[in-house]
């Protein structure tokens, strides 16, 4: 096992997880906490190159290592990629993924470089019972968050989360899209994300569009839609076509863009999906809408309130983790919310 190190040597903490989008910005909130925790200690990130950029202003102590994961494909190329980051030498290796892909890497560190190595324990006992069709338990599971914590606290670095925003007290800096957004000024800012990677997540367009209709008839608020690719980016437009004070953001910058065009929103109406946790990173409330998941399972985002939660009490939901499984009544009846609850939502969360 990894050499106990006095405390003035260095200790280095080497953490994988590689997907998804929600999962890696749920990462940040316990990285730049634990790292400010521990100033005299590196910890070294390693996730897809794309994911670089949620790291805004991150502690000069958390390193980002991003890598293509396809030129690492089988044994053989996972043993080149743990030759590549034991160069680094870890002391420490906290798994936050437990894949296949992160089991046979955490073990090439633990049996070679004998390094103390740690996983998440995902619950996936209790998230079944959560979701099972028959005799649910319903209760609160424990947060992804504490999950990704409890990792850092068997290695040895206990932490209290102390992360508000990646911009602080401030805002991003959004002067580069002067020329395709307006002045915020007195205005107030709804971001909308209408989208999530599965079916059960994700509201009915038709809905979606009544809420950004009943909003925009306020003459003080100006809307803004972030999804991602040319459907989603045709849906937007429409939008920004029929109704006024309506901007499209999809297709216009990267995450980066949107972190910090998203930390000056006064509210995000989105799903139980990554805009939630990416409202979440830049300190933005965030109204969200839940169908076929639910808080419950754990992944509501850092901050978030439950009160900002929209969801109905349905006797066959939650029936997803991921919200990937077909509606046992074919009809996602626990997306069908009336478009006024949503508005209302908003509308008070933003002091009008």
């Amino acid at each position: 096992m990894a050499q106990e190190k006095n405390n003035n040597t260095p200790r280095t903490i080497l953490i994988t997880r590689f997907s998804a989008v929600g999962d890696i910005a749920m990462t940040i909130p316990l990285l730049y906490s634990l790292a400010r925790t521990y100033p005299n200690d590196q910890f070294i990130f390693v996730s897809r190159e794309r994911f670089g950029q949620f790291f805004i202003d991150k502690p000069k102590n958390l390193l980002f290592i991003g890598i293509n994961l396809g030129h690492y494909k089988g044994l053989g190329g996972l043993f080149r990629l743990y030759k590549t980051l034991n160069k680094y030498k870890p002391d420490y290796v906290a798994d936050l993924h437990d894949v296949l892909r992160t089991k046979v890497l955490r073990s090439y560190f633990m049996l070679l470089s004998r390094a103390k190595v740690a996983n998440i324990i995902k619950g996936r006992g209790e998230k079944q019972k959560l979701t099972r069709s028959k005799n649910k338990i319903q209760v609160q599971l424990k947060s992804t968050f504490e999950r990704y914590r409890d990792v850092f606290t068997r290695l040895g670095f206990p932490f209290t989360p102390t992360f508000t925003s990646l911009f602080n007290d401030s805002k991003g800096d959004i002067t580069e899209f002067n020329n395709i957004i307006p002045q915020k000024g007195e205005k107030k800012w709804v971001g909308v994300a209408p989208f999530a990677a599965h079916k059960g997540k994700i509201y009915p367009t038709e809905k979606m569009e009544q809420v950004v209709a009943l909003l925009s008839h306020e003459p003080d608020i100006e809307i803004f839609c972030f999804g991602n690719g040319p459907k989603e980016e045709a849906v937007a437009n429409d939008w920004c076509s029929k109704y006024p004070r309506v901007y499209s953001f999809i297709g216009r910058t990267n995450f980066n863009g949107e972190l910090r065009l998203i930390s000056h929103l006064d509210a995000m109406i989105c799903m139980d999906s990554a805009n939630m946790h990416m409202a979440s990173l830049a300190g933005t409330p965030a109204i969200s809408v839940w169908g076929a998941t639910s808080p419950l399972a754990g992944f509501l985002g850092w901050n978030q309130k439950s009160e900002d939660c929209i969801e109905q009490s349905l006797p066959c939901r939650p029936c997803s983790i991921f919200g990937n499984k077909p509606c046992i009544y074919g009809d996602f009846r626990c997306l069908n919310i009336a478009p006024e609850i949503i508005a209302d939502k908003v509308l008070k969360k933003i002091g009008k």
